[in-house]
């Protein structure tokens, strides 16, 4: 028995003195990780970065899109002119997004219709308006869910990114546990040590990318919703403005 005590003694003192130097160092055991999950880690840094790079831009972009919305809306229901509101939004000094634009490509193509075309019916000029808005709308929709998708893969495969760096991890440590003739657990902890660190770096780089994905996923769908109520609203003011005698 004093043999086996003596062994576990000695395997537990490296972790007694190095919890009393205050923990785990997990810059080393990073820099003394083998190769394959020295390159798994990496790949997840890098994949984290990335997820954290859209996370931000996207935020901000969300924002500028409400905020947008907002204004335009704001000025549409005060009682603006139309005409005016169109010669607002093709001033070439500025770049027009959201709402504006779907109005400016509604209604541009409405005054063509009208304008260019003569014995065009009303209905063709509004359907004709209807079918820019919606062109314009998707491609607005589109911009906002531009790289969500990577957002996506990298919540659904980090984990598992992780999970390998961790199996060769153990793989290497119980390679060199079978070369040692007195194995303890001060011999193979280093090693699982490491591999588990490739594990958690996956989770942490998953976890902010799927709560990011769920969440302007679902920002998307709501302004999506908003620019499809307002094209419709304002269809029906084309459709007015074409049959006056109609109220």
């Amino acid at each position: 028995m004093s043999q086996p005590l003596s062994i576990l003694a000695a395997a537990t003192q490296p972790a007694v003195a190095e919890s009393a130097s205050g923990g785990l160092n997990y810059l080393q055991l990073i820099l003394h990780a083998s190769l394959p999950v020295q390159v798994v880690m990496l790949l997840l840094v890098a994949a984290s970065a990335l997820s954290w790079f859209i996370i931000f831009g996207k935020s901000k972009a969300f924002r500028a899109a409400h905020l947008e919305a907002n204004r335009f809306e704001e000025r549409f229901w005060s009682g603006a002119e139309l005409n005016q509101l169109y010669r607002d939004a093709t001033d070439q000094s500025r770049q027009v997004s959201g709402l504006e634009a779907i109005f400016e490509a509604g209604y541009r193509e409405f005054l063509r219709l009208r304008l260019q075309q003569a014995g065009v019916d009303a209905r063709t000029q509004v359907e004709g308006a209807q079918r820019a808005m919606r062109a314009t709308l998707a491609r607005e929709v589109d911009a906002l869910e531009h790289n969500l998708e990577l957002l996506a893969n990298v919540g659904s495969t980090a984990p598992y990114v992780g999970l390998v760096g961790t199996v060769f991890g153990i793989m290497v440590s119980f390679h060199g546990l079978a070369n040692n003739k007195q194995a303890t657990i001060a011999s193979v902890a280093p090693g699982i040590s490491e591999a588990l660190i490739a594990t958690a770096m996956g989770l942490f780089a998953a976890i902010p990318a799927v709560w990011a994905y769920n969440r302007y996923a679902s920002r998307a769908e709501r302004i999506s919703v908003r620019y499809e109520s307002f094209a419709e609203e304002f269809s029906s003011i084309l459709q007015r403005q074409t049959n006056p005698d109609r109220h």
